[in-house]
């Protein structure tokens, strides 16, 4: 073994710009506050006396913000370079979530959620171009893993930091989540500072970016969008909205076994995305679809037949390993994407986000007129569709196989 390849095998940055390295380091901090909320923002909603639906609206609201300006931020990296707008995205989403904190009503907080939206889709853009233009075919499916694996980490003590925290206040976890986000716009934009990549681009980049009339002419790139848009309407939406309500209210979960099931999912995806990533850039793009797809629909009907608390935690393990796979969707935007490409990247995250969107709506809506096993059949139904569309997937690794986009 070659002094290069045990640097790699003992450092997970060492193939990659050093610019990937500082993206995971500034957004584990996003990750963590990311964790706090996530299962208590549904309950913190479900304080103001609303329904199901509302409850959706409220994390239907933060999509909507970052669908809406989706473009305006892929346009804005294109102009500015992706430091600027990373740093200035994640302290949009800190004062949002400080604002957030002090809601006085329903309202407030569907308010400064949706606004928090916007910054959200600067800086995921932002860190999604760098990420992506910054590694080649070999290594683009590890680095998307290695990033995702960050926000994993993070993610693994915030369900249970949040639970203690809901305890004191529901408010408690919003002001701590505002806090690192902070800090993580301090740490990107100090860190990116002499970074050439993320710098404001010159003209001669400006008129090379990518066309969407070329990226939207891909197949590759169209199921790619498809299948982010069914796995965000699960592992976003639906995870986010309705899953936690039936398990407190229809299984009698208390918000500790709730942040028990979102941490043990962490900590399968973090051990594990990195080797995923692997094996989609060695195997194929396909490969990935096909694993991810499948085993994300599987956990969502152990849901629909669930009957007992612990049936929820094997459900979130199953769709920890759909996850894994899952997270290389990303890596086939950028086998197919040419020039800078801020809008094509921004435009793939859109269908995420609109799977986010739509689902917490849609679902709460299913579950508040025919309860919680219904809407997670339309769940699992989405799921095939993405199966389906992931069998007519070409290979994209043009280094590998010398096909054509």
């Amino acid at each position: 073994m070659t002094s290069r390849e045990k640097s790699k095998f003992t450092n997970p940055f060492a193939e990659f710009p050093r610019e990937v390295g500082v993206l995971v380091f500034a957004s584990f901090f996003v990750a963590v506050g990311f964790g706090i909320i996530a299962p208590t923002l549904p309950l913190f909603a479900r304080s103001f006396g609303v329904n199901n639906a509302q409850v959706g609206s409220i994390l239907a609201a933060f999509a909507f913000a970052r669908f809406a300006s989706g473009l305006v931020s892929g346009k804005l990296v294109d102009l500015f370079g992706e430091r600027l707008v990373y740093t200035i995205g994640v302290g949009f989403v800190a004062l949002s979530s400080f604002a957030a904190a002090f809601s006085q009503s329903y309202e407030q907080l569907l308010i400064y959620r949706a606004a928090g939206g916007l910054g959200s889709s600067m800086f995921s853009v932002a860190a999604g171009s760098i990420i992506l233009r910054a590694t080649d075919d070999d290594h683009r499916a590890r680095a998307q893993s290695l990033y995702n694996t960050s926000f994993l980490v993070g993610m693994m003590a915030g369900p249970v930091i949040g639970g203690f925290l809901t305890s004191i206040s529901l408010r408690a976890p919003l002001l701590v989540y505002a806090i690192l986000l902070v800090v993580s716009s301090a740490a990107g934009g100090f860190l990116l500072r002499n970074s050439i990549l993320a710098a404001r681009p010159t003209e001669k980049i400006i008129n090379e970016k990518g066309s969407m009339r070329e990226a939207l002419s891909s197949k590759p790139y169209l199921i790619a969008l498809t299948i982010s848009f069914c796995s965000a309407s699960v592992l976003f939406g639906m995870s986010r909205s309705i899953l936690p309500l039936f398990m407190v209210e229809e299984m009698k979960s208390t918000a500790g076994y709730l942040g028990l099931g979102f941490t043990i999912s962490s900590v399968i995806q973090g051990f594990l995305l990195l080797k995923a990533g692997g094996l989609s850039d060695k195997r194929g793009r396909k490969y990935s679809a096909l694993l991810g797809t499948s085993l994300l629909g599987i956990s969502v009907l152990v849901l629909v037949g669930t009957v007992q608390p612990w049936m929820f935690l094997l459900s979130m393990v199953i769709a920890a390993f759909g996850s894994i796979f899952l997270a290389s969707t990303a890596a086939i935007v950028g086998d197919v994407m040419t020039g800078k490409g801020g809008q094509v990247i921004a435009v793939f995250q859109m269908s995420g986000d609109a799977g986010a969107m739509v689902a917490p709506i849609a679902l709460g809506f299913i579950a508040d007129h025919y309860g919680f096993r219904p809407a997670f059949a339309v769940s699992a139904a989405l799921m095939f569709i993405a199966f389906l569309v992931a069998t007519k997937l070409p290979e994209t690794r043009a280094s590998h196989l010398g096909q054509s986009r």
